[in-house]
């Protein structure tokens, strides 16, 4: 039997939340579905009783004297499809995991086999769904249809008056780096990082200076702030394995001196990996059968240095390396270490994918990553664009570049004149998209980078990877509206890429549907230009707002959603789908209470599929 911890405060149905007494609750809430299974000697029997109750209850929504309120209605109808998914002999083929099968073993099996509370939970919430019984804490809207006109508006404005003020006291929660306590703080950790480095000023505002002294020992770095001992270790192993890493010291004056994460978390997180990360990597570098390529990039690389997923737009990755590395990077096993002096691709092929890309004029938007161009001198970055410059098919260029975070000062004149030689709109558009993951990485710095590009006429985009250190309630939220205050543009909100390593890190799918339709949708329209992708390895970005473009189909005993996820081609052309699973909801509602989370805040992440 599997138990989970969670305080009574945090998670109303109990502290002990065991299997069996999960088990127990599920009978509770749905008699109906225990007599089925109890009345079921097989599992096609069950399957066979279960569809039966959805059979029944689907036409209560359906009769003409249902009285269940419209949104419930909407909820159970989806609860129900999802359900059926469960019941597919299809679907347990392809998902390789049994539905049914979990839960006849919970009725059979005093014991409750390897069923664990998540999936008993996810299902007990999924089931009284399909009854359309309230499980949704709504609102009420004022009623516009019993008062005149005016006295209707007065009142509506008054209710968005206070929806306004709920979104504005909940993303103050979280600090950003333009507040003048933080920026005053950070002054501070400059001062004593140029002391520690005896350096000056100018030098802090030199990026080749800020390159040379990228902080990679745990011993240097532990001198200029505080580290915990699994930091420390992390630290270490890295070193020790040749696993990259580094933290420029701008982005190290980022960091709090006390190492309680309260407000740095984010910060600490981007750049130094948990130590089950760096387990991982040994793992995976051990066992000849493992890849890191998750993305599979290898099967969508046409040509060394090019990377195609879509008719349009083709990425070129010269350079690989960066001045820091995050942690869930999706190249990280490519590669070698921070700013590696081999991290420059051989001139031939340079030569070679250049040629590739002259030789496919569909191709009119070309991404410049790799690794990050951005921290190229101006000489090697001026020759790379010249060439592409000279494609006369080429009508977007796209420099995909984390020096706006991590070392603004790279945003220098040369740097703003290659540029501007670039965007000559409108036969060429030149766009800088960055990578922002927290407000308490905006900074004065940050905003002057970005204003610098932004008077040139350069549009400056982020892509938002959604982890445990960003997806609290109204936390990205605080991300978008810190961001557009600096003239960046949201961009894409990227699920976290299912990578073992990185487990600690990623965050149910689910939570980012409701992230997008309880906090995102409050914003207006210019503020939540992003839109919320999965990245299909091999395949490209999948919508998740969609429907269309995804089926949950089952959920395994370890209570991890099973998601089936079309390609971009669908209804353009035949290609395969791609099966995930993902983060079990009950485990992320544990990390979250852990993280302090009331996470009763929550409740309705069980109903976005």
């Amino acid at each position: 039997m599997q138990t989970t911890k969670l305080s009574d405060a945090a998670f109303p149905q109990g502290p002990e939340l065991d299997t069996a007494e999960a088990r127990a609750l599920l009978w509770m809430s749905d008699p109906q579905l225990h007599e089925a299974l109890q009345a079921s000697k097989d599992v096609e029997a069950a399957r066979h009783n279960i569809m039966a109750i959805l059979h029944e209850r689907e036409s209560r929504l359906h009769a003409r004297d249902c009285q269940i309120h419209a949104l419930e209605r909407s909820n159970a109808l989806h609860c129900l499809r999802v359900m059926r998914n469960f019941l597919s002999p299809r679907n347990e083929r392809v998902s390789g995991t049994s539905v049914v099968h979990h839960l006849l073993c919970l009725e059979q099996d005093d014991g409750c086999g390897d069923v664990h509370p998540a999936f008993v939970h996810d299902i007990l919430h999924i089931m009284k769904g399909t009854t359309g019984a309230p499980v949704l804490a709504l609102q009420e809207a004022p009623d516009l249809t019993v008062m005149d006109e005016r006295e209707g508006s007065r009142r509506r404005s008054d209710y968005l008056d206070g929806l306004a003020k709920a979104v504005e006291a909940k993303a103050s929660r979280y600090v950003s780096g333009l507040e003048p306590s933080v920026i005053e703080r950070r002054r501070k950790n400059r001062e004593r990082i140029l002391d520690h480095l005896n350096a000056t000023l100018d030098d802090w505002n030199d990026y080749p200076w800020q390159m040379r002294n990228v902080l990679l020992s745990e011993e240097v770095i532990g001198d200029l702030i505080e580290l915990t001992d699994s930091e420390r270790e992390a630290i270490r192993l890295c070193g020790e394995n040749r696993i990259p890493f580094g933290i420029t010291p701008y982005y190290l004056s980022l960091m709090d001196r006390e190492p309680s994460r309260r407000l740095d978390h984010a910060v600490r997180a981007q750049v130094i990996p948990p130590l089950n990360y760096i387990h991982g990597i040994l793992k995976a570098r051990a066992d000849p059968s493992a890849t890191l390529d998750f993305m599979r990039e290898g099967q969508t690389s046409p040509v060394d240095l090019v990377t195609r997923r879509y008719p349009m737009i083709a990425i070129f990755k010269p350079y690989n390396t960066c001045a820091q590395i995050c942690v869930y990077c999706q190249r990280n096993w490519e590669i070698e270490g921070v700013l590696s002096p081999d991290a420059m691709a051989p001139p031939e092929k340079i030569e070679a994918a250049l040629d590739w890309f002259r030789d496919h004029p569909m191709v009119s938007e070309v991404l410049i990553t790799g690794g990050d161009p951005g921290v190229l001198s101006n000489g090697h970055l001026r020759r790379l664009l010249g060439r592409l410059m000279e494609l006369p098919h080429v009508r977007r260029l796209r420099l995909g570049t984390r020096v706006p975070v991590v070392m603004p000062m790279r945003i220098d004149p040369g740097f703003l004149d290659l540029m501007a030689a670039v965007h000559d709109p409108p036969g060429r558009e030149f766009a800088l998209v960055t990578h922002f993951e927290h407000p308490y990485e905006v900074t004065p710095e940050a905003a002057e980078a970005v204003r610098s590009l932004r008077t040139l006429g350069i549009s400056v985009y982020n892509q938002q990877v959604f982890t445990m250190e960003n997806c609290r309630r109204f936390e990205t939220v605080a991300v978008r509206s810190t961001l557009k205050r600096i003239g960046v543009d949201p961009y894409y909100t990227f699920n976290a890429k299912g990578k073992e390593e990185t487990s600690e890190y990623r965050v149910p799918i689910s939570r980012l549907l409701q992230e997008r339709k309880e906090e995102a949708r409050l914003l207006p329209g210019l503020s939540r230009t992003d839109e919320p992708v999965f990245n299909i390895p091999a395949l490209g970005k999948n919508h998740l707002r969609a429907w269309q473009h995804h089926d949950l189909i089952a959920i395994t005993p370890r209570g991890e959603r099973v998601y089936e996820f079309h390609p971009w081609e669908k209804n353009i052309a035949v290609a395969p789908t791609y099966v995930h699973m993902d983060v079990p909801i009950l485990d992320f509602l544990i990390a979250l209470a852990e993280r302090g989370e009331d996470v009763r805040e929550y409740e309705s992440i069980w109903y976005y599929f």
